[in-house]
This record gives structure tokens, sequence and C-alpha cells, in this order.
């Protein structure tokens, strides 16, 4: 009977149109989001991790090192190919952090609680839920990969798994840090060819949903972009999550900062050809 289970899961994952993927390493799975192919390294990396290279409709779109512990991402990265388009509202989240022998599926909570007659507090485990989000006061659901900054529909859609969410200040969310997101990212996206991003969180001493959902510390965003073959530039922002205040900074003061503020080794947010200064 349970490998009847077994297989019936493996069959309905294979039909699933929306597919994200838990790997053992973004470098053998899903290194095109990340500037020659090198993501940040470990000492961002938390006590319980899982690398998510996110999938919908049978194609990656971005990658994110999510914390099981704290139920928040520690970064998400993608590349930035922004359009007009229209915002989805349809949230999802990760049946592999339940266990590996679900589908590899972005999916909603009520199609899992249906077709494979779990609970909430199964789904809810490692990760965020729906439920974790309601009765916020001066917090929201804040995107490290924004949905605006993907060409289609898919891909935008992709961005709003909750592996991807962060109880983010609701004045910083709408805010300096769109501002950031929707003005600066153009004007100094302007001239690139390629423009990779990492956005993260550092972890706070606050949580949400009794405890549940870790409130991070503050939020910040980085990007390299190849200008042409040979050249290349790079910049980096950091926001306090309790104020509507977003700090420019070199990629190089950056990775300084949160070096400080974790406290482990030395952080590198790119591999060494993107420019620190």
């Amino acid at each position: 009977m349970l490998s009847l289970l077994l297989l019936l899961q493996v069959l309905l994952s294979c039909l699933w149109l929306g597919h994200s993927e838990v790997v053992t390493s973004f470098e053998s799975s899903c290194p095109q989001f990340f500037f020659q192919k090198t993501p940040p390294n470990e000492a961002l990396e938390p006590e319980n991790p899982a690398w998510i290279c996110q999938r919908y409709k049978n194609q990656y779109y971005f990658a994110t090192l999510y914390d099981r512990s704290r139920r928040i991402p520690v970064y998400s990265a993608y590349l930035y190919q922004p359009a007009a388009g229209k915002r989805p509202n349809t949230w999802l989240v990760e049946p592999q952090l339940i266990g590996p022998t679900y589908p590899k599926t972005m999916e909603r909570e009520r199609t899992l609680l249906n077709d494979f007659s779990i609970s909430v507090e199964e789904i809810g485990k490692h990760q965020a839920v729906l439920q974790d989000y309601k009765n916020l006061t001066g917090l929201n659901r804040g995107h490290l990969n924004p949905s605006s900054h993907h060409p289609d529909s898919n891909s935008r859609t992709a961005t709003f798994t909750l592996t991807n969410i962060v109880p983010q200040n609701e004045k910083l969310n709408g805010g300096a840090w769109n501002n950031y997101e929707q003005q600066t990212m153009i004007r100094n996206t302007q001239g690139c060819n390629n423009t990779y991003v990492v956005v993260g969180a550092v972890p706070g001493n606050n949580y949400i949903a009794k405890g549940r959902v870790n409130k991070p510390s503050y939020i910040w965003a980085s990007a390299c972009c190849e200008v042409n073959a040979k050249d290349r530039k790079t910049w980096a922002v950091i926001a306090e999550n309790d104020k509507d205040e977003v700090k420019l900074l070199t990629l190089g003061e950056l990775e300084h900062r949160l070096t400080q503020l974790y406290g482990r080794s030395q952080v590198s947010l790119f591999d060494s050809g993107c420019p620190r200064k």
C-alpha cells in the first residue's frame, strides 16, 4: 500500500505544471542565476538550510537558500529582466520541504490538503504557510525576488512562493524599498547586458505567528551587471526592517556589513569578477 502511494505521488509530480526542487547544491542544479555560476559562500548558510531551484511549468526561474528553522529565505538569486505585466495573486508553498517523496512542485496549500490528505501543520513544519501572515500589524509579505523584475506571467507567478517571502515592515515595503526595486534598479541597469541579483534577509530576534516565522532585522540587495565582455559594475543596499529608509552601499561595503551582522567568516556574494568598489 505504501509503495502504491509513493508511486501515485511520483505520477502526480509528473502531471502537475508548477515545479520547484529542493537540491543538494546550486552549482550542480541551477547555477545560471549566479554570475560565473558562483553562489554566495557558506558564511550565510543557516543551521538547517534548504537549497531550492524554483521551477514553474518545467522551467527554472530563480534560486532560493531557505532557512527551515526560521521559516524565511536567506536569499533569492535571479536575473533582472523587468517588463510590464499583471501582478499575480496566487500564493504557493514548497511540498519538498515536507519531505523528499512529495512532488517537486510549487503548489497551493489547498491542493496539497486535498490531494495528499495532509494537515496544515505538516505543510508548515519547515516553512511558512498562509496563516502565518494573517492579522499582522505594521508588517506584510515582502518579496526578496519581486515579481516586477520578471518578463512574463510564468516568471512572475514563480515569485509568489512563500519560500521567497519575509515579514517586512509595511512602510518600508511600500516606500523606500519599492523605490529601490522600481526606480534605482532601472537607473543602475542602464547599459547592462545581464544583471545578476542577490537579495537577502538577516535574521532578527523577533518572530510572528506565535514564534513560527522570524522577522528579519535587515533586508539587503546586491547586483552585478555585465556591461560588456570585460567591464562590470556593482551596487548594493541595506535597510533596517523597522524604518522606511534604504542605504546605498558598494558591494564591498555590503559584504563587510553582512560579515559583521552574521559574525562568521567573510561574506562573499559574487564571484571575484564583480568589483567590490
